[in-house]
């Protein structure tokens, strides 16, 4: 691992936040993804009963 010096608190923190922040935002897009599917399929069981 590099020398940070006297920034290493910030450095690493700034790395955690990112990493964080990216996983929430992986995991709230495959939330909504699950949900636009789940939508879309009961859209389309209607338009079958429908149609």
């Amino acid at each position: 691992m590099p020398d940070l010096g006297k920034y290493a608190v910030e450095v690493l923190s700034a790395y955690a936040v990112s990493l964080l922040l990216l996983a929430v935002l992986v995991l709230w897009t495959l939330r909504r993804g699950r949900a636009a599917r789940a939508t879309l399929d009961a859209a389309e069981k209607e338009a079958g009963r429908h149609g």
